[in-house]
């Protein structure tokens, strides 16, 4: 009897808090404590010419298959933030954190006039910014349609929020 009155007392704390979707994934410790400090010259990770609406299909073919998160990078090669979240994103503990959680695709978004209608099929009609990130679930559903554009300054963040950010919304290692 005691055991069930501790699992109701759990269960309506938990609807009267919010349960959390799942157990926090533990962001890597980055290297790297200033963006000042990170390797030159910045990455220029998007490409102009390449097909996003088919590199977002694979990468939801990938994680449908793997278990994993899609991350959709909105930015353009001419906007110093998208290329600090560039650099923090190559740091060999960040790089590999990515990866294990993430199916990441960098879509150029020219002047914030070219492949706008991808944000928009999960209901970001419009871009605050650049980098915009949305990480979407396997399934389609948007994660964190309130701060996708949380990184647009992130020549004001440090390293580590940087990779805090991103494991609030890294989906649990399929292995571990």
């Amino acid at each position: 009897m005691r055991t069930i009155t501790l699992l109701s007392a759990s269960l309506l704390l938990a609807s009267v808090f919010g349960a959390p979707a799942q157990a926090q994934v533990v962001a890597p410790t980055v290297s790297v404590t200033d963006i000042k400090a990170l390797p030159t010259p910045l990455p220029l990770p998007y490409d102009e010419e390449a097909d996003a609406d088919a590199d977002v299909t694979r990468a939801f073919e990938r994680a449908r298959v793997n278990g994993k998160r899609v991350l959709l990078n909105f930015g353009g090669d001419w906007c110093p933030d998208c290329r600090v979240f560039a650099g923090i994103t190559e740091l060999p503990e960040v790089k590999g954190f990515v990866a294990a959680h993430y199916e990441v695709v960098k879509i150029d978004v020219g002047r914030i006039n070219k492949n706008l209608h991808i944000p928009a099929r999960y209901g970001v009609e419009k871009l605050r910014g650049v980098p915009s990130v949305l990480i979407v679930a396997a399934d389609g559903t948007l994660l964190n349609a309130s701060n996708s554009s949380d990184l647009t300054n992130a020549r004001g963040m440090t390293p580590q929020a940087i990779a805090d950010w991103l494991a609030k919304f890294a989906a649990p290692a399929k292995n571990g």
